[in-house]
Parts: structure tokens; C-alpha cells; sequence
């Protein structure tokens, strides 16, 4: 049994009592003390590690105000504040610790789109993708593209002055902001916008904190002119933050934007912004260059940038080979063909746009040519895309590098502190060969991509900062990298902000740094705005990078084999791909529904991380105790597990904060699927269940609903009984009391009396072996999960009858438990019992080489992640049978005259068998029907997870996100299929609709076909 665990240190008094003058003063917004919290935001995208106070969710500038203005109370002096976006940094810019102000929860509305004068305004929480989706409509986008565009906020674009591919072209995020409404450390609330003289002059004369920042401000730039231009590189990449060259603009008005862009909350805070608009570029293709080697691909990107491609970049051989292995890759390959066994160690991916298809495909011919001539023909073959879809498939690519240079095993990962340095373009491709060298010098592997027409290189060497000469080298590259850079005349940050990196500053700014200072004392005069970065006032320190806490300081404490046994828990590297705000896309649906982090990935990751050290220092392995609890079994503990449930010394044990996270996760495996590092929530949330319910009860409903395989054949013989319980008003309040709701009512029809009439017989053994190597090359066995089995029989029968027109003999797979219930809640022993049954059954089926073909993807799914080790058996998806038996298909016209059709595919299949779709599509393209897949998240239901009375307003929020709008929109002449059970379930139970699965309306549509001998039923 696990101990009561007690997070380290409590909330310092002042800090406590700041957030209770928030509330007297009428802060409106959400605050946030507990450990779940402060662990959660403790960490971003770098390798440091910082556990704030607290943290505030304002809903407005209002809030921000009052914040301000209590922390200048002389009760607070000592409190300080950091603003925090989409908490993607790489280099600690968000982290403190002092209390973390994030807007991404409240204010993230799009509050005015003016399409005629090409502005937005926009709230600082509003996702980029966000705002984008919403221009859409009017032909506009904000053009500064980033790999993390899907969750960063605006503000944090604006504090880290972010920008990626394409930046030659659009520029930065302070090429396009127009105004920035912000709070200054006094409460003042101002909305700075560039100033002609006479506006300018009326402000410096002002005798309030605007009025000195302004007077500030403009003295330097009047005075260190000349330095200044000497000082700062000439480079798209120009220094961030503090930006002093820009001060002016070019047409001469005087713009404070300049010195807030990139300072990353260390002088204001950011409430609004006021945004340039561009047009989305009418046509847009991408070149797709394959290299036998990186240096070459660098080398020939020069010549690709002289051809005016909109932009260039490049990926190594490191990267290339890890997004081979990812979710993406399947919509892709095809554009990254082999080279008849040549092997690509690098790729240029160059941009072409243009405003008519004619124009594009001159700008086409002219880029192809120069490739196939003389010393530019030194590449292995090239492909183009010209589709938009293909175009956005191959940038998620790219924009997935960063993360998926964290899906390696190992203890030794590619980690982020030298990662976006920025060089002349003209001297890139030699940089890199010396940042090479000096990678490879060190005896470290890394991975390498780049926006190679900016001289931006991205690099993450790989360590294991739980090594203390692997710590070491952190300075000792980073020292180097900075000398390398200097003198190829770039700058360490060119596009990634400051933050721990700090203490390069005035390295970088020499002399113009007291300048610096001299900014930040205007705005911030005590230092109270994320200190320690970029610059502070007279007499006080910069963060230096190896001062500050690492991760790999928690991670020593764990150890690397309990690392490893946790499903990349204390792997998640931060990138936060699960905080995609797109409510479409099935990556993490709770977090979506809540807006919570500590309900995403990357938080229940950061949570299992710390509850992993926290046992750890009381010397507990948990992999013995849930072997010691498999051994005593639930009811030797029962009067142990009671008396903590109800002794109140327990209240404050951390695992109540894990289990909060962990209850609203829908074990979708989207993450799974979905995440670069391939964090698992539902792997390692089960371990922990197993462990916490070792030392508490379990409550009611739990135990009902593992149960649920093995008592629905009892529960169907008294079928009447159960539907008055689960139908009446009565029945279903006893059925809240347990924990349950919304549960479907069983048919009065029988899969097993059906198949028996239809004389389909069950799949034995010995039966199966006497067929005839030709008879079981004609066979099927269908393997119906229990829910389907029971709910919804009618799925099986019309899998049977379309294998029958297919000339096929179909078999059931006996009565078995799948498990994926067991797993989900934490009965691993139970689930490892079940499971050996089940896998030894299948497999000997397996080995007869008859196909096997589950029903509903979830549970199909099972057999390959669950299982895995215990089934080395196939179990093939409906689609994937079905694409190997094509030339078994024939429609009749009649039955798809007229009609649409449109698929909404599972959650757990879209993520984790990626190539789904496609074969649905060829499976109804072999028909003629040309089948559309819905854009949809998750439907809510997702299993047991919406029939949980507790989850049940989170279900139908989620549904309410992206599925009603599918099904209200479906039509008399529509074929809208789920292929899920819990997603019909879900359409059921909300809006009173049945659902077909594919095999239900390919049945309906298709026609024996004469050229098929038809097989004997068996």
C-alpha cells in the first residue's frame, strides 16, 4: 500500500493573503494555490523547472488592474508576477517563482475583425489558429507562422516577438501589431500606438509612469542613434525584445512596440492587441527536395532562395527519420518517395505562392528548371504539392519537428537551450558544419532543421540531465555556441526569447545595456515583472542557466527505470501539442471541455511525474507494491483502504490532486496517437489507479462497470427487467446514486439466437482447423466486443451478411472478455487474467489463417496497445479487411443514387490507426461513392466515460463542440455513419438518432457479385 504523500513546502503567507485582497477588491477570475496547480505550471518547453506561488486566470483588463494595483499594496512588495501564454517557451520565459498570470483560460475572445481596413483586435489568451480560423472567411490571415500556431496565445506571440517559417516574407509578430493595450506595474491601463511628434510631445510631458516611459524611451533612441546602429545585427532576426533599432519606424512616428514586442512580460502586461491583417495567398505549392546529405541541403537552399521562393526549409536525416514514424507521416509519404535505395539525410522544403494558377506554375517551371541544371542538380529527385490539404499535411510535418525530437528512447533526449541561434544566411551553411563539430566534438547526437532563408538553425543536442557531466555541458555549449555565434555575426535567440538565457544580454547589447536597464526601471521600477530576465534594474542579477532548477533535478530523484515503466510521463518535453485549441481535432477532448491544463496530457504527465518522486523519496517502488497488491487481492485490504477513505489526515494526501486530473481523462488515446513524445495518459493513469485504490475504496460505480463484460449475458436474460431499471425515471435516479447515467437499453433482438438462425456458427478450434486451407482462405471470424454484441447486434448481422455477398463464410468469435474497461479503471491484475485468456483464444484462431475482424475500433484498438506482448495476432480493423478484399465489392447503382455519404470516424482510430480514412475512402471509392470524412473531435461519449454520472456535463459539452453540428446538419439523403458504439450511443441519447456503422449501409448498398463463387456456410 502506497503511503499518504505530502507535496513539498506550503504557499508563503504574503502570497495567501494577496489572493484574498484579490478577492475584496473584486479580481473576477480564477484563482489557483493548490499543488496540482503550482506543479502543472512549474514547467514549460526547457529543461528548467521553477514551482510558482500561485496562479490567476483574469477574465479581463479589469482583473489585470486590480492585480496590479494589490501588488503595490506594501503587504506585497515582495511578490512578483511572470505573464504566461500557451506555455510553449523554450528557455523559462514563463516561469516564476512568484504567481503566474494566464490569460490563455478567460480572455481569449476575438473581439473586432475589420476586413475592410484589414484589423483585428484581439483578447492576449486568443490562439493564433484561433484567429486565423476566424478570418478565414473574409480571405484574410496575421501572418507570422509558428510550429506551435494550434495553442499559442497572442500574447505570447507578442511577448517573445515569435515568428518561423516564412518570416523572410511576413516578418515577425511586431511587423504586424498595430496597438497593445497593457497594464503597467502601477495598475495603469494603456493602449500604446505608434506617435507622430505632436502626440508623442503631449505624452512626454506627462508627469504619471507613461509619461516616463515614453520620456525614457525616447531620449535613448535620440542618443544612442549611432550605437544603436552599430550594435544590432542586420537580420530578419534582429534582436527581440527591447528593441531599440525599431523605435522609429520607418515613416518616422515614434513606437513603444518596438521595446514591448519580445520583452516577455518583464514590462507590462499584455491585455490586448490590435493586429495587421494580410490576404491568404491565392495559390500556394510546395517543392519537396530529397539530399544524400544535410551539408548539401544547406548549401543548395541558397540557391533556392535566390530563385524568390517565398521560403526555404530544411530538416536533417534525424528529424526526417522520426517523422517517418509518426501519425503524419501517412498522409505524406508519398511525397518523400525512396531513391531506389539511396537514403535521404536531408530535405529543402521550398514555398512557392501565387495569386492565379497560371502564375504559379510559371514560378514551378522556373524553380524545376534551376534544379535540373548543372551544379543544382545535385539532389536525389524532388516531388511537388499542390493541393492545399497535401501543402498543410507537409507543414504539420515540419511544424511537428520540434516535438518529435523528443520521441527517442532512453534517458538521453534531444533537449532545448542553444535551439534557435540566427547567422547571416550567407554564412549558415559554414556555421552549421562548425556547430557540427562541435556536437559532434562533445560526443553528443542532435537533431537539425531550419528556416534556412532567415539563417535560423534549430539544433537539440541530446542529454540526460539527470547526469552531472551531462549538466555540465549545458554551459559549456551554450558558452561555445555563443562565441560561434558572435562571430559569424548572429545572435543566440533569433527566434525563441530570452528567458533563462539571459545572462547572455549584456554579452550581446555591450554597451547599449544600461540602456536596457534604464527601460526596464521605467516601466518596472521595483522589479516586480518577471525579474531576472532580459534585463533588471541597477544592482540586481540576471537568471543564469545553470542557477536555475532542472528537470533533471526531479528526474535524478525518480530514476531511470521508473521513468521508463510510466509510458513517457516523465518524458513529456512540454511542447504542449495537446493544448490545440481546434475543437475538430480529437487531441485531448478534456482539456478542450475545461480549459483546465491540469486536465490535458501534459499536465496529468507533469502531475504522475511529481507523484512519481514524491514516492520515490519514501524509498516506494510502485512497480512492487502493484505486484503486492495483485497478490493480497481487494478484500484483505478492505479495513485499511476504508479507514483512509474516511480518516480526514488523509484530505491532504497529493494523490487526491492526481486522481482529480485523472478522472476527467477520456482514455481516447489521442495522445497516444497524437503527441510527438507519444505520452500515454490512459497506460499510466491506470497504473495509478491500480495503486491509489490499493490504499482507498473504490466507489460504487467503478466496480459496476468492470463488471460489464462478463454480467451483460446475465443481464440479457432478463432484458425487460434492466430496460424498465434503465428506462424509467426511477430506475435511472437509483442508477445516478451508483455513479451511472444515460445507459443504453438492450434490443429485443439476440446476436447469438440470429447468427444460430442464420446458421452461422461459433469459432472453435477444432472447427476452424478441419477447414481446408482453400475453405479458410474463404472464411471470416468477426470478433464482436461485448457492446456491440449485446447493444447494438445489428452490426454483426450485417458484417455477416456483407461477408456472405462478399462469397465469404463468416464466423462469430465465442463470447470473450476484451478488458478495455478493466484497463481503463485500474483492475490490471483482473485485466492481465482476462487478457491471457482472451489473447491465448485468438491466437490459436490466429494461427489457422482465417482473418480475424473486430467491430468497433476502440476495442479492436485494444488488442493492439493493451495486449501488446500478449497477442502477437492481428485483429484487422472493418476497413482494413475490407481494403484487402476490394475485388469482393460490386454496388448496386440504385442504392447510391442521389444519396451522400459522409463518415465519423472514432476518436481512437483516427489518432492511432492514421491511415483509416483513406481506406474507408478506397473501400466506398471501389463502390463509386465518393465518401467524405466529418471534421470532428471527440463525441463525448468515449466508452464508459459519458455513461459516469460525474462526467456527464463534460460529455455533452463535448458533443455539443463539434458532433450535433454534423448530425443536425445530415439530411433525408445523407448516409451519416459513426463507426463507433459509444459515439451511436452518444447520438442516441442526445438527439434521439440512430447511426449506422459502415457495415451497415455497405451491406444495404452492395450486391452479390456474380463473378465470386459464393462460399459454403460453414
Amino acid at each position: 500500500m502506497i503511503p499518504r504523500l505530502r507535496p513539498n513546502g506550503s504557499i508563503p503567507l504574503p502570497a495567501a493573503g494577496f489572493f484574498q485582497r484579490l478577492i475584496e477588491a473584486g479580481f473576477d477570475g480564477d484563482l489557483e494555490s493548490g499543488a496540482a496547480s503550482r506543479t502543472v505550471f512549474s514547467t514549460d518547453n526547457s529543461i528548467y523547472q521553477i514551482e510558482p506561488t500561485g496562479i490567476l486566470f483574469p477574465r479581463g483588463v479589469e482583473d489585470l488592474q486590480i492585480a496590479a494595483a494589490m501588488l503595490s499594496e506594501p503587504a506585497f512588495r515582495e511578490i512578483t508576477v511572470a505573464p504566461r501564454g500557451g506555455g510553449t517557451g523554450t528557455n523559462g520565459q514563463s516561469l516564476t517563482s512568484g504567481i503566474v498570470v494566464d490569460c490563455s483560460r478567460h480572455m481569449n475572445s476575438i473581439l473586432e475583425i475589420d476586413p475592410i481596413r484589414r484589423i483585428a483586435r484581439v483578447q492576449a489568451g486568443v490562439v493564433k489558429d484561433q484567429l486565423n480560423q476566424a478570418l478565414k472567411r473574409y480571405g484574410l490571415f496575421f501572418a507570422p507562422e509558428l510550429s506551435t500556431s494550434n495553442r499559442a496565445t497572442i500574447g505570447g506571440m507578442v511577448s517573445t516577438d515569435a515568428c518561423g517559417q516564412g518570416s523572410c516574407l511576413y516578418g515577425k509578430t511586431s511587423n504586424h501589431v498595430l496597438g497593445l493595450r497593457i497594464v503597467l506595474a502601477d495598475g495603469s491601463d494603456w493602449w500604446s500606438r505608434p506617435l507622430d511628434e505632436a502626440a508623442l510631445e503631449e505624452i512626454v510631458a506627462r508627469e504619471d509612469r507613461v509619461g516616463e516611459i515614453h520620456r525614457t524611451v525616447d531620449r535613448i533612441a535620440r542618443e544612442k542613434r549611432d550605437r544603436i546602429a552599430e550594435i544590432f545585427p542586420k537580420l530578419n532576426r534582429y534582436m527581440t525584445g527591447y528593441d531599440l533599432a525599431h523605435i522609429r519606424r520607418s515613416d518616422g512616428r515614434f513606437d513603444l512596440n518596438a521595446i514591448l514586442c519580445g520583452s516577455e512580460g518583464t514590462l507590462a502586461m499584455i491585455a490586448e492587441a490590435e493586429l495587421n491583417l494580410l490576404p491568404i495567398p491565392a495559390h500556394a505549392a510546395l517543392i519537396n527536395i530529397r539530399y544524400g546529405d544535410f551539408n548539401t541541403a544547406l548549401e543548395d537552399a541558397r540557391t533556392l532562395v535566390a530563385l524568390n521562393v517565398a521560403s526555404v526549409e530544411t530538416v536533417d536525416e534525424k528529424v526526417l527519420g522520426l517523422a517517418r514514424g509518426d501519425i503524419v507521416w501517412t498522409g505524406i509519404a508519398r511525397f518523400f518517395p525512396d531513391d531506389g535505395g539511396r537514403t535521404t539525410n536531408g530535405i529543402n522544403i521550398a514555398e512557392v505562392l501565387a495569386d492565379d494558377e497560371a502564375e504559379l506554375e510559371r514560378k514551378l517551371a522556373g524553380v524545376t528548371a534551376a534544379l535540373a541544371t548543372g551544379a543544382n542538380a545535385r539532389h536525389l529527385g524532388y516531388t511537388i504539392a499542390r493541393d492545399h490539404a497535401d501543402v498543410e499535411a507537409i507543414w504539420s510535418m515540419r511544424k511537428r519537428a520540434v516535438g518529435l525530437l523528443g520521441n527517442v528512447d532512453g534517458p538521453v533526449r534531444p533537449v532545448a537551450f542553444v535551439e534557435d541561434t540566427a547567422v547571416p544566411p550567407d554564412n549558415l551553411a559554414a556555421y552549421i558544419r562548425e556547430f557540427r563539430a562541435l556536437l559532434d566534438g562533445a560526443g553528443l547526437s542532435y537533431g537539425m532543421f531550419g528556416h534556412v532563408d532567415a539563417g535560423v538553425l534549430h539544433v537539440r543536442p541530446a542529454l540526460d540531465l539527470t547526469r552531472n557531466d551531462h549538466v555540465r555541458l549545458v554551459r559549456e555549449i551554450s558558452d561555445a555556441v555563443v562565441a560561434l555565434t558572435r562571430r559569424y555575426g548572429g545572435v543566440l535567440w533569433g527566434e525563441h526569447g530570452k528567458g533563462v538565457r539571459s545572462e547572455y544580454v549584456p554579452e550581446f547589447f555591450g554597451d547599449l545595456y544600461p540602456s536596457l536597464q534604464e527601460i526596464k526601471r521605467a516601466f518596472d521600477p521595483e522589479n516586480r515583472l518577471n525579474p531576472g530576465k532580459i534585463a533588471t534594474p541597477s544592482g540586481q542579477a540576471l537568471l543564469k542557466i545553470d542557477d536555475v532548477p532542472l528537470r533533471g533535478d526531479t528526474d535524478r530523484i525518480i530514476g531511470n527505470e521508473i521513468r521508463s515503466a510510466f509510458d513517457n510521463a516523465a518524458y513529456c518535453n512540454g511542447n504542449g501539442a495537446c493544448f490545440d485549441f481546434d475543437e475538430t481535432s480529437p487531441m485531448c477532448p478534456s482539456y478542450k471541455a475545461t480549459r483546465d491544463r491540469r486536465f490535458s496530457p501534459k499536465g496529468r504527465a507533469a502531475l504522475m511525474r511529481e507523484w512519481l518522486r514524491l514516492l520515490a523519496e519514501k524509498g516506494i517502488d510502485p512497480r512492487q507494491e502493484a505486484k503486492r497488491l495483485r497478490r493480497s487481492g481487494p478484500l484483505a485490504s478492505f479495513a485499511r483502504r476504508a479507514f483512509n477513505s474516511l480518516n480526514p489526515q488523509n484530505r491532504d494526501d497529493f494523490s487526491h490532486e492526481v486522481r482529480v486530473s485523472m478522472d476527467t481523462c477520456l482514455a481516447c488515446k489521442a495522445c497516444a496517437g497524437q503527441c510527438p513524445v507519444k505520452v500515454s495518459v490512459p497506460a499510466f493513469r491506470s497504473k495509478f489507479l491500480e495503486l491509489y485504490h490499493g490504499r482507498y475504496l473504490r466507489p460504487l460505480k467503478d466496480q459496476l462497470v468492470a463488471a460489464i463484460e462478463t454480467t451483460l449475458p446475465l443481464v440479457h436474460r432478463i432484458r425487460p427487467a434492466y430496460n424498465l431499471v434503465v428506462g424509467t425515471r426511477a430506475g435511472r435516479m437509483m442508477m445516478r446514486v451508483a455513479g451511472l447515467t444515460s445507459l443504453p437499453r438492450l434490443p429485443v433482438i439476440s446476436l447469438a439466437k440470429e447468427a444460430a438462425r442464420l446458421g452461422v456458427p461459433l469459432a472453435t478450434l477444432p472447427q476452424i482447423e478441419a477447414l481446408s486451407p482453400r475453405e479458410r482462405q474463404q472464411s471470416v471470424i468477426f470478433v464482436a466486443d461485448a457492446f456491440t454484441a449485446y447493444f447494438d447486434p445489428e452490426v454483426a448481422l450485417a458484417a455477416i451478411g456483407l461477408a456472405r455477398k462478399m462469397g465469404l463464410s463468416p464466423f462469430l468469435a465465442a463470447s470473450h472478455v476484451n478488458g478495455k474497461a478493466l484497463h481503463v479503471h485500474g483492475y490490471l491484475g483482473r485485466f492481465e487474467a482476462a487478457a491471457g485468456r482472451t489473447a491465448h483464444y485468438l491466437q490459436r484462431l490466429d494461427d489457422t489463417g482465417v482473418a480475424l475482424v473486430g467491430l468497433d475500433p476502440s476495442m479492436t484498438l485494444a488488442f493492439r496497445s493493451e495486449y501488446k506482448g500478449m497477442l502477437k495476432a492481428t485483429i484487422l480493423l472493418p476497413q482494413e479487411w475490407l481494403v484487402a478484399n476490394l475485388g469482393r465489392l460490386a454496388a448496386s447503382p440504385s442504392a447510391i443514387k442521389g444519396r451522400s455519404f459522409r463518415l465519423m470516424a472514432h476518436c481512437t482510430e483516427r489518432t492511432n490507426a492514421p491511415a483509416s480514412i483513406a481506406q474507408w475512402k478506397r473501400v466506398f471509392g471501389s463502390l463509386g461513392i465518393d465518401l467524405q470524412a466529418a471534421e470532428t473531435g471527440c463525441c463525448g461519449m468515449a466508452g464508459t466515460f459519458g455513461h459516469e454520472a460525474r462526467n456527464r456535463p463534460i460529455s455533452e459539452r463535448l458533443y455539443a463542440m463539434s458532433w450535433k453540428q454534423e448530425v443536425d446538419a445530415a439530411g433525408d439523403t445523407d448516409s451519416l455513419m459513426a463507426t463507433g458504439y459509444s459515439c451511436r450511443s452518444q447520438v442516441k441519447e442526445i438527439d434521439n438518432k440512430r447511426l449506422p456503422h459502415p457495415f451497415q449501409v455497405i451491406d444495404k448498398i452492395i450486391s452479390e457479385n456474380p463473378d465470386i463463387p459464393q462460399a459454403d456456410v460453414a
